[in-house]
C-alpha cells in the first residue's frame, strides 16, 4: 500500500482548492464525498436500503436520492443519522480502500471532511488539516452552497472544532485567502510527502 495522506478541514476551509493543487502534481485524490455519492446511485444496494427505511419521499422524481430531504431528516434525528452512518460508512470505506490500494501515484490523498469524526483516519498514514478562521468558513460556504449562516453553523457543530482538528494534525495548511501562499505550502508538503513515500515503500518491502 502506498503512503496515504488524509486531508481534512471544516466546511469552507478550502479542501477542494488544496486537493486540486496536489492533483495537478500527479497525485491521486480519493474524495470521500464523491465516493459517498457513488455508493447511493440509482440501482445501488445502499439506495435500495435507504428507500426501504425512509420511504418514497426520500427519492426524487427521477429515482435519485433526495439529498436535501435526507439531510433535513438526519439533522433533526440523531438516531436516524446513526442508522444511515452504520449503513454507509462500511460501504464507503470499502470503495475508498480499493481505490487507494490500486493507486498509481507516489503517494495518495484521501480527502474527507469527516476523516477525524469517523474511522476513516485509520486508513491513512499521516493527517493534513486545512485550517482557516470560522468567519472565513462561514463566508466561503454560504457563497459556495447558498446556505444561510444558521445552516452552516449547524454543519460546523457536527464537525470537530478547529482546535481539536489541528491538535490531531501532522501537517497544517493555513488557508486565509492568499493563493500564492497556498501554492507554496502545497509545494513544500508535496516534496516532503515524496520523500516520506520513498521511505514508506522501502519499509513496505
Amino acid at each position: 500500500m502506498p503512503l496515504i495522506i488524509g486531508l481534512t478541514g471544516g466546511i469552507g476551509s478550502g479542501k477542494s482548492e488544496v486537493s486540486s493543487r496536489f492533483s495537478k502534481r500527479g497525485i491521486l485524490i480519493v474524495d470521500a464525498d464523491v465516493v459517498a455519492r457513488e455508493v447511493v446511485e440509482p440501482k445501488s444496494i445502499a439506495l435500495a436500503q435507504i428507500h426501504t427505511h425512509f420511504g418514497d419521499e426520500i427519492l426524487d422524481v427521477s429515482g435519485n436520492l433526495n439529498r436535501s430531504k435526507l439531510r433535513a431528516i438526519i439533522f433533526a434525528n440523531p438516531t436516524e443519522r446513526q442508522w444511515l452512518e452504520s449503513l454507509l460508512h462500511p460501504i464507503i470505506n470499502t470503495s475508498i480502500r480499493h481505490q487507494l490500494v490500486n493507486s498509481p501515484s507516489a503517494y495518495s490523498i484521501l480527502a474527507s471532511p469527516l476523516l477525524l469524526e469517523t474511522q476513516q483516519f485509520q486508513l491513512v498514514d499521516r493527517i493534513l488539516v486545512v485550517d482557516t478562521s470560522e468567519q472565513l468558513q462561514i463566508e466561503r460556504a454560504s457563497h459556495r452552497d447558498k446556505n444561510n449562516e444558521a445552516q452552516i453553523k449547524a454543519i460546523m457543530q457536527t464537525q470537530l472544532s478547529r482546535q481539536e482538528r489541528c491538535a490531531r494534525a501532522d501537517d497544517i495548511i493555513q488557508n486565509h485567502g492568499n493563493i500564492h501562499e497556498l501554492d507554496e505550502q502545497v509545494e513544500k508538503l508535496h516534496k516532503l510527502y515524496l520523500e516520506l513515500a520513498q521511505s514508506h515503500s522501502q519499509i513496505e518491502q
